[in-house]
């Protein structure tokens, strides 16, 4: 299966929130896949889909899948047997790239061998090296942009004809309640994505390049989105994502909206948890404090990259954003919002970052205490600003300093966990990993990305189900506990 085979690559975790280097190296990367779980119906032509990247292209994944299942294609787990297989990339940085690279090429191998039929590579690296993949990988039958999938079907039906189909549009679409979608996540939590691209254009990052500009969803349209999935079943959890959703609606509406589509959301009373991931602290405002304050279904959780801290870096990073600014942003959070957990995602090695410049980002973060932290090592990217940067640092200084900067995290994470010991928190249940022992995690921990909870229960439990668990120990990063 093909499941098997990329995974004795080596390079793809067996678990979906792969942690780089031994779980201590949490970084902003979630680097991930989705093989679809057979649909037993007898069509025709049997499609394969391994997704890549965040959870926003596996919401592209997701309407991908959709749109091929409404077309009459079969959606199966084992690609042995699958006429097509369908790589959705991402590009962010070096190691993303590498990932897509080598499954691509495992997929090549495994279509030599005859054991898969034709290959569709789509997503952010097609995006980026349309030209480099048709000259290089020409077994690929396919190559689609972030924006094509609305071509998929068109594109499957050229190539089933033996036909190679490429297309690579100027992203500028959105996708719609309209839109087929068939989720990949677990029943009981979902991901709704309400605008598309970004305009921050910081200095270090390809995704203005690949996405274009901030597009937004209609309010309305992401409302109806959330009423048909919640006419079929409540949702333990819903993830409000975006490129930067506190930016969402200041492109559409002129102001930004994120605030009133977050009590709308709260109105239709679809999710026990929802939840807000991938904010800029320069978008930030009182209103959307006051709102994560005020309304009981929002996580108190807040993921809020600030990249660093040291205002020389941020200038050269172009964050519009400084030191104080940060800092008074996180008070103010602190203030208003009472046991809120932080999380933030830092790059260290930045071009001219300098020691004093990276002690300064430690002595922050130690003073800070950031409930979770993700970090990550700057990566080159051509076509950036900060490509052509002076000083660019060596590899070497770079891991020295991300080992230094994530042995700091894991002191400061034990000393929160030993907040919980005796405490009861409201946990929803993922998984049993074993008898008597589930996982699951706590308001405080976002899908994939953070801590785990291990319940020790007598009773029977099931995947989204909230239980009340007693912290009976801590780990590093996780807790353990009894119902």
């Amino acid at each position: 299966m093909l499941r098997k085979a990329l995974l004795s690559t080596g390079r793809v975790s067996k678990s979906r929130g792969e942690r780089l280097n031994s779980k201590e190296k949490k970084s902003e990367l979630r680097f991930r896949f989705f093989i679809i779980q057979t649909i037993m119906i007898p069509l025709k032509h049997k499609i394969s889909i391994i997704s890549l990247g965040c959870a926003r292209n596996l919401v592209d994944s997701e309407l991908i899948i959709g749109k091929l299942k409404s077309k009459g294609f079969a959606i199966v787990e084992d690609a042995d047997s699958a006429d097509i297989v369908i790589i959705n990339t991402c590009a962010f940085i070096e190691d993303a790239k590498r990932e897509a690279i080598d499954i691509i090429l495992k997929a090549v191998s495994l279509k030599k061998e005859r054991r898969i039929g034709k290959l569709v590579v789509c997503g952010c690296l097609a995006q980026r090296y349309c030209e480099k993949l048709k000259k290089d990988i020409p077994e690929i039958d396919a190559i689609l942009g972030v924006d094509d999938f609305k071509n998929i079907s068109k594109a499957l039906s050229s190539i089933l004809r033996n036909e190679k189909f490429i297309a690579i549009n100027p992203p500028g679409g959105i996708y719609s309640d309209k839109d087929p979608r068939l989720a990949l996540t677990p029943s009981h939590y979902t991901y709704v994505k309400v605008a598309e691209g970004c305009e921050n254009r910081c200095s270090y990052c390809a995704i203005y390049d690949i996405r274009g500009k901030l597009r937004s969803r209609p309010l309305s349209s992401i409302i109806s989105e959330i009423k048909a999935f919640s006419g079929q079943k409540r949702r333990a959890e819903l993830n409000i994502i975006a490129q930067d959703t506190t930016s969402y609606g200041i492109d559409r509406y002129g102001k930004f909206m994120l605030p009133k589509l977050l009590k709308k959301i709260c109105q239709l009373k679809c999710a026990h948890w929802i939840r807000l991931l991938y904010t800029h602290p320069r978008h930030f405002t009182d209103e959307l404090i006051d709102t994560i304050a005020g309304e009981h279904s929002i996580c108190k959780y807040i993921d809020l990259p600030i990249q660093h801290i040291s205002d020389k870096i941020l200038s050269r990073m172009n964050r519009r954003i400084n030191a104080r600014q940060i800092e008074t942003l996180i008070k103010k959070i602190r203030d208003r919002i009472p046991d809120v957990a932080l999380r933030t995602s830092v790059i260290v090695g930045f071009p001219g970052e300098t020691e004093r410049d990276f002690n300064e980002l430690l002595d922050f973060i130690r003073r800070t205490q950031f409930e979770r932290l993700g970090a990550f090592i700057y990566s080159r990217e051509e076509g950036t600003p900060a490509y052509n940067f002076k000083n660019q640092i060596a590899m070497g200084t770079k891991n020295r300093r991300l080992d230094k900067l994530m042995r700091l995290q894991q002191e400061i994470s034990k000393g929160v966990n030993r907040h919980f010991l005796g405490k009861r928190l409201e946990t929803l249940v993922e998984a049993r990993s074993e008898k008597g022992i589930y996982t699951g995690r706590t308001q405080y921990d976002a899908p994939e990305v953070d801590g785990t909870v291990f319940i020790h229960s007598k009773k029977s439990l099931r995947p989204g189900q909230f239980v009340n668990v007693e912290i009976t120990d801590t780990l590093e990063y996780d807790l353990v506990g009894k119902n």
